[in-house]
């Protein structure tokens, strides 16, 4: 399959259906959410009661038809507001309450759910992302989503009843200011719709930026070190510096838009009531209106202004997660090229291994072609060395034997079984890599140690790591192996380390061993105690050593020598230096140096 056509198979949600998207996160909490809608409905009803007896207490209080006043009313009137603004402020704190932890379940859902969808990509996805990037989404991106599913649909359904429910009243109370009132929300609701769109368009792109910015700066900590070394502080602070701003123009460009359209907003609905107020009080002097009416037609008409001017804001929210959510759903409905399991598992494994006319480039760089009609057999527990130049591809042969990557052409085998066909967990499950710089997480050395076998007791980790000759300095250390070895293992020693990554392959066990330049970057102590223990493991294990100190290969059973993605020699180490060839200059270089 060709990259256009596995990036085909990557979803690319259509506006139109983000926001159908984007609601459908709230679908497990639509219990809680019905619940809360609830709560939401009676608290509503409590504010729409409010001016209606506020009226009618302004009416006894003051009855023009008979000229006195009716006291027992205004009494009655105040008891029930009371009533009403307690019964409201349970259901809103209810409301509130509901629809925030349901908010907060479902951003930790999405959370998790985007971070596995991550996890499952392919390699070759990661080479073209960077981690400052896919961490925005996973965090600013994620939180703008929580809004809009969650408090969002509170204030749009609260706002949408009031709304509704004001104009019902309004009609009721007097449908000649109603009429007149309402000639103000066509224009309104159509600067809105123009509104929603550009703002939709700058808060993309404002989000874009702020997730540069992240990725600067995940950058730069995670190469403290480097950028000490370079007295480069500064620089980055620039580059950090200028990436916020690219984000502040473009918040300085949506805040414009808004302040503008608000504005005009605001004109047209305060002038609206101004107006309505004034006929209204022409009415109540002619005898059409009395003043209660007149009272509680101009606080519906406050609520009907608020309901609108909120929902207006929240169109402007919604605008701005539809922006997210496309990039959010893209990453979370992607299909890997390559899946983490699904395909055959075989009872027994041999460890023999065939690449056939493989052709490779990297997604990043297709027209560089790293691998060229290569072809190479692994006995099972054979020992054999690849070197050649840097670039010649050994690492390449690495990724794709414990399949980051798959070939463009030709195949492989394991056992006789093609690649392709094998379920890709147990197939990693079979091979042990150990790196030139093994990554250790910033747990203790023995989580570290059982990171590839979770299951492993106390005992079998500590029996690995005497094999790897890492248990003399494990036990040396205060806490022993519940020692912390910090972010990417900074508080052991590039020996130590080595060690811990080695004893960690000793536990998976594997049928098929990689090493990476593996003792490439230790002193002599430290070089000779890795490769005594690395002769130990890989005994009985088809092993593929990848060096440039030929020191390290010379033992193989058998040498590959690459030039250019090709092999251009393959033998004994002494048979190879006995003859003319690129095997024999790369030894005498050595030598030499």
């Amino acid at each position: 399959m060709s990259r256009e056509d596995r990036d085909s198979k990557t979803p690319k949600p259509k506006a139109q259906v983000t926001l159908r998207r984007l609601y459908s996160l709230a679908w497990p909490e639509r219990w809680s959410l019905v619940l809360a809608s609830l709560f939401l409905i009676v608290s509503s009803s409590g504010s729409l009661a409010f001016p209606s007896a506020a009226g009618s207490l302004l009416d006894g209080a003051l009855n023009v038809k008979t000229g006195q006043v009716d006291l027992q009313q205004v009494d009655r009137m105040a008891i029930l507001l009371v009533a009403i603004f307690l019964i409201t402020a349970i259901a809103s704190a209810l409301r509130f309450f509901i629809f925030s932890r349901a908010g907060e379940r479902i951003v930790s859902t999405l959370r998790r759910d985007l971070y596995d969808s991550l996890l499952r990509q392919e390699t070759a996805f990661f080479d073209g992302q960077k981690t400052g990037e896919l961490s925005s989404r996973l965090s600013s991106d994620a939180t703008v989503l929580q809004t809009t599913v969650t408090a969002n649909i509170s204030m749009v359904l609260r706002n949408t009843v009031q709304a509704i429910g004001a104009v019902t009243m309004l009609m009721l109370t007097s449908s000649k200011l109603t009429l007149m009132m309402l000639a103000v929300v066509p224009p309104v609701a159509l600067g809105a719709v123009w509104y929603g769109r550009r703002v939709r368009k700058l808060a993309k792109e404002s989000q874009d930026a702020l997730a540069r910015a992240s990725e600067v700066a995940v950058e730069s900590l995670a190469g403290i070190r480097t950028v000490r070394s370079f007295a480069a502080e500064k620089k980055e602070g620039l580059r950090y510096g200028a990436a916020i701003e690219s984000s502040l123009q473009l918040a300085f460009r949506r805040i414009k838009l808004s302040s503008s359209f608000f504005g005009a907003a605001s004109f047209l609905a305060f002038s609206s009531g101004a107006f309505v107020f004034w006929y209204g009080a022409r009415m109540v002097a002619s005898g059409e209106l009395s003043a209660g009416s007149l009272l509680t037609f101009l606080m519906y008409t406050m609520q009907l202004a608020f309901g609108m001017s909120a929902l207006a804001e929240l169109w402007t929210d919604v605008q701005r997660a539809s922006g997210a959510a496309e990039r959010v759903f893209e990453l979370l409905h992607r299909k890997p090229a390559i899946p983490l399991d699904g395909g055959v598992t075989l009872p027994s494994l041999d460890g023999a291994v065939r690449f056939s006319h493989v052709t490779f480039s990297y997604p990043a760089r297709p027209d560089v072609k790293v691998l060229d009609d290569f072809s190479l057999e692994l006995k099972p527990g054979e020992i054999v060395a690849l070197v050649g130049p840097s670039g010649a591809g050994k690492s390449t042969i690495a990724s794709l034997l414990y399949r980051l990557y798959d070939p463009l052409g030709g195949q492989l085998e394991l056992d006789g079984k093609p690649y392709a066909s094998l379920d890709p967990e147990w197939l990693r499950r079979q091979v042990g890599v150990v790196a030139q710089e093994p990554l250790l997480f910033s747990t203790s050395i023995a989580e570290n140690i059982r990171y590839g076998r979770p299951e492993a007791t106390d005992a079998e980790v500590e029996q690995a790591a005497k094999l790897a000759n890492a248990h003399s300095f494990i036990a040396g250390f205060p806490e022993g192996y519940a020692t912390l070895v910090g972010e990417r293992g900074i508080q052991l020693s590039g020996g130590q380390k080595q060690r811990v990554a080695i004893a960690r392959a000793v536990l998976k066990n594997p049928k098929i061993l990689i090493l990476d330049e593996a003792t490439s970057a230790l002193d002599a102590e430290s070089e000779h105690l890795v490769r005594e223990a690395l002769e130990r493991l890989m005994q009985g294990r088809t092993t593929l050593i990848i060096a440039h100190r030929l020191s390290t290969v010379k033992d193989a059973n058998r040498v590959v020598v690459l030039e250019s993605g090709k092999v251009v020699q393959s033998g004994t180490h002494a048979g190879l230096v006995g003859e003319e060839g690129l095997y024999r200059r790369l030894v005498e270089r050595q030598f030499a140096a």
